[in-house]
């Protein structure tokens, strides 16, 4: 009796102390990207790595995973469901699948300049979006922002009309290739690490990127014209498994969530300042000219592309494209 009651708590005690042994190991956060570690979006992923180091030392470790190293464009959203990666900042087109909501971001000339993405960003509106996938097991946790986007092409694109028959890179967006069809383009869904070999062999004759796309990918180089459009928006949601989210502590996740609220105002910060910066570089590079529009122009894209808003507003909701419309202050 005393013997077999000796080995119960042996056994008992044995377990106890794996259990403690797993409690004390770090809970591992994997963070792939697929851009440079020199982006706004890859130096968010190093600096949210250092301040979790920091702060929350022995109960987080980060790993960060740049340059499609670990998951690329195409199958990084599955391992995030699968939980193969925790933290994903993808752009918002990718999430079509999952939202249709998020398309107000792809609507052509939306948003006047970068201070109203920003103004509607911080609206409640826009606050909401950032849950619209937690049917789905996606949950959203800031927005990172890369800037807006201009169009390259091998021809000068002054008018719309100059677009007609010129295929363009885009991403996984219907919305997307709708705003090239409504010029007479064609759209090709590629890999962002597949555009600069497109653009260089021709697959496609353009691509829509903000200048700190273009010269961390050198696309400059194989772009003869670049026309200032600020059409759309490219930025991205930092996401995670809502699963696994929700099974850290509260404690550390409410750590972890003050940590990106910094990180979040440190990107957007950064994207803002390095556009200007490549904005600068690439033209200095003399590869590329600039084609700069008159309003007039600008207004003859806006026109020409604005029937894609009424083509998506039941998809997208009234209700959010009026919120998106009412930060601009015309």
């Amino acid at each position: 009796m005393f013997k077999s009651c000796v080995t119960a708590l042996v056994a008992t005690l044995s377990l106890l102390g794996l259990s403690a042994a797993s409690a004390a190991e770090p809970i591992v956060i994997k963070f792939a990207h697929v851009v440079a570690d020199d982006t706004p979006k890859g130096k968010g992923a190093l600096l949210f790595k250092q301040l979790v180091e920091q702060r929350l030392a022995g109960q987080v470790k980060v790993e960060v995973y740049a340059n499609s190293s670990l998951v690329g464009d195409a199958d990084e959203m599955q391992a995030l469901l699968d939980n193969r990666v925790q933290l994903l900042a993808p752009s918002l087109s990718k999430f079509e699948k999952y939202t249709r909501k998020l398309q107000v971001f792809d609507l052509p000339f939306l948003f006047d300049d970068e201070a109203a993405v920003k103004r509607f960003q911080s609206r409640e509106k826009s606050r909401e979006l950032l849950r619209s996938m937690a049917g789905s097991g996606i949950y959203g946790l800031a927005y990172w922002n890369n800037g807006l986007k201009q169009l390259s092409a091998t021809q000068a694109l002054r008018l719309p009309s100059d677009a007609s028959g010129l295929a363009f890179r885009v991403q996984p967006s219907a919305v997307l290739e709708a705003q090239f069809a409504a010029v007479g383009a064609k759209s090709v869904r590629l890999p962002f690490a597949d555009v600069f070999k497109s653009l260089q062999s021709g697959v496609v004759q353009g691509a829509e990127n903000p200048w700190s796309n273009i010269a961390s990918q050198n696309m400059h180089s194989v772009q003869p014209y670049i026309t200032e459009t600020n059409h759309g928006v490219l930025a991205y949601m930092l996401v995670t498994n809502a699963e696994f989210w929700r099974s850290i502590p509260f404690a550390t996740r409410s750590e972890l969530e003050n940590i990106i609220v910094e990180v979040t105002a440190v990107v957007n910060e950064e994207a803002e300042a390095l556009n200007r910066r490549d904005r600068e570089r690439v033209l200095a590079s003399g590869s590329s000219k600039l084609i700069s529009l008159s309003p007039e122009q600008r207004q003859a894209w806006r026109e020409k592309m604005q029937p894609v808003w009424q083509a998506y507003e039941a998809d997208i909701g009234a209700d959010v494209i009026r919120a998106a419309l009412t930060v601009n202050r015309r």
